[in-house]
């Protein structure tokens, strides 16, 4: 993933969030689920995205030379 996926992971994080205090300020539960569930897809997008940077950088990949 690029740098642009992880920022929009981060945006969608962000923007989840400021949903969720939303509803909780106005006692709005369905607005505060929704935006529970966009921080947390946004999480895990952005982790994903630093699981296969890391497994791209990394020179010990697991595959074994052959015998």
């Amino acid at each position: 993933m690029s740098i642009w996926d992880r920022a929009k992971a981060k945006v969608e994080e962000m923007v989840g969030r400021a949903e969720e205090v939303y509803g909780e300020s106005h006692g709005d539960a369905a607005a505060k689920v929704h935006g529970e569930a966009h921080r947390l897809e946004g999480e895990a997008e952005e982790e994903a995205a630093l699981r296969d940077e890391a497994v791209g950088h990394d020179p010990d990949d697991g595959a074994a030379p052959v015998r």
